[in-house]
């Protein structure tokens, strides 16, 4: 009898192999990547509403405060930004607290906003994985949206806190980075409203907020699936239940508020101010509040402000020079005013000194059109600073030469420093030897 060996099977070409996708790098396995139960299309579309009613505000104040700032002077940063330019107009100085509640919103706010960014960026991340990477034209542009968006609003919330925290890492301009991340930004978010707001709402109306704020953790289930594919395939067991996992984020938020508020509001809630490391108090007595920059970071000595000290007041060939002694000797004023900073914090005091109009006068400038504030600081690029016209004629707009009834300390710009309401507090100037106003 013949024996036949049967053949052995051999390894099939390669070609023939079926491919598998257990250990594969790219595209990661979502279904193993991403289990968790509460991700869907009804809680991206909370936290999203969430930030489509906030971003905007953090965003129209921020471009608000750069016109605060004076772009038609010069002196906001970038000053040249092309088709990105504003319709400037006079800055008002009315409500006195105008600039701290645009500038306090605006770090604030973003700072609130935090926690929702972050939870919103999980809701979606299944999202970045999706594969192929590009199905149709429409895809494409809500992908570069994304791309816009995502790394937009992360950029503007590392390079805020770092400006916050006075630690430029970044090596340039955090002001000019600021501004045209703001523009990157505001382009995908308008992109990726209109491409995502039809989703967004019926998404919103499969569920009720109410019913799902009050179903507990054992009855938490996966949302029905969705052509997005956040939905999880294989979804593990909850841990957490939807309104859990809002009530994290809210009270990550609230407990971001409770630590940065303070800094605007001022009173009891400034020493809960924990956020803001930038404004601590400096001094005793009447100058015990906060200070940006000391006369020592500014290359001010006290050899600069001693006797010597002459304030020149300037229009066209008219001159004055002024000693302290003669400054204290005109009109005094008194207002109790707001100094307001771009790192959010602010202060409100009573200062006493000399009008700016009436410095005016001097030189017989009746209705200046600008003013040009100049400093003894050596350091920095704010030892100078152009005020409007409407902001010198205000009757509150002052040459400062007391706080809270003593005299200015070195720190906070004895012997004279400029506070006008509602002004950027980079420009209410300290240390001043010298105006200079103009018609134009």
């Amino acid at each position: 009898m013949d024996w036949q060996r049967s053949p052995q099977p051999g390894p099939a070409p390669r070609s023939a192999r079926p491919r598998s996708t257990a250990h594969r790098f790219w595209p990661p396995r979502t279904d193993k990547l991403w289990r968790s139960p509460l991700r869907g299309p009804w809680l991206t579309s909370v936290l999203g509403l969430a930030l489509l009613v906030s971003l905007p505000l953090v965003v129209v104040t921020g471009l608000l405060d750069y016109i605060a700032y004076g772009p038609q002077f010069h002196q906001a940063r970038p000053a040249d930004v092309g088709w990105l330019r504003l319709p400037v107009f006079g800055w008002p100085t009315r409500p006195a607290w105008l600039f701290q509640l645009t500038q306090g919103l605006h770090v604030v706010l973003g700072l609130v906003l935090v926690p929702v960014v972050v939870a919103k960026l999980w809701s979606v991340i299944p999202r970045l994985f999706v594969w192929p990477p590009v199905r149709s034209l429409p895809h494409l542009l809500e992908r570069l949206s994304l791309v816009l968006l995502v790394g937009g609003v992360l950029f503007e919330i590392v390079t805020g806190i770092l400006n916050i925290s006075y630690d430029y890492v970044f090596g340039f301009s955090f002001y000019s980075a600021h501004y045209y991340g703001a523009w990157v930004f505001i382009a995908g978010f308008v992109v990726h409203v209109a491409l995502k707001l039809p989703l967004m709402l019926r998404s919103l109306r499969s569920r009720s907020l109410r019913e799902e704020l009050r179903t507990p953790l054992a009855r938490t289930v996966p949302e029905p699936a969705d052509a997005d594919d956040l939905v999880a395939s294989r979804p593990a067991t909850a841990t957490m239940s939807r309104r859990g996992f809002l009530g994290v984020v809210a009270g990550s938020s609230a407990l971001v508020a409770v630590t940065t508020v303070g800094q605007v509001v001022g009173g009891p809630a400034r020493m809960l101010a924990f956020l803001l490391p930038r404004g601590r108090s400096y001094g005793d007595g009447p100058n015990a509040f906060q200070v940006n920059k000391t006369a020592a970071a500014a290359g001010v000595r006290a050899a600069d402000v001693g006797a010597s000290w002459r304030l020149t007041v300037r229009y066209g060939d008219h001159v004055v020079r002024l000693d302290r002694p003669s400054l204290a000797a005109m009109a005094q004023h008194t207002a109790r005013l707001p100094i307001a900073c771009v790192e959010g914090w602010s202060t409100t005091q009573s200062w006493g000194g000399v009008r700016l109009r009436d410095l005016a006068v001097l030189v017989e400038a009746v209705s200046p059109r600008s003013a040009v504030v100049s400093s003894l600081a050596r350091h920095g690029s704010f030892n100078r600073a152009t005020l409007e016209g409407g902001q010198v004629l205000d009757p509150d707009a002052m040459l400062a030469l007391r706080v809270n009834g003593a005299d200015l300390s070195l720190d906070h710009g004895y012997p004279a420093r400029v506070v006008v309401p509602a002004i950027p507090g980079v420009h209410a100037t300290k240390w001043v030897h010298s105006i200079e106003f103009h018609d134009d």
